[in-house]
């Protein structure tokens, strides 16, 4: 069984612990795709508003979160 099968089965557990563990993974799965993302939208010159948009975030958020 691989990764994701295995995630996807423990996020749909009856059992909290599981159920817990694999919203925990999915979120640092998601910030580090965020990143990433991020990253590759600056290098393609986009602003911080047009990828705050994206997300549906403020753009003071998202510089806030990941300007260097």
């Amino acid at each position: 069984m691989n990764d994701e099968m295995k995630l996807t089965e423990a996020a749909a557990s009856a059992n909290p612990a599981q159920g817990l563990a694999a919203v925990r993974a999915l979120r640092v799965l998601a910030d580090r795709l965020e990143e990433v993302q991020v990253r590759n939208a600056r290098e393609r010159g986009w602003s911080w508003q047009a990828i705050a948009d994206v997300l549906q975030v403020s753009r003071q958020a998202v510089h806030q979160k990941h300007s260097r």
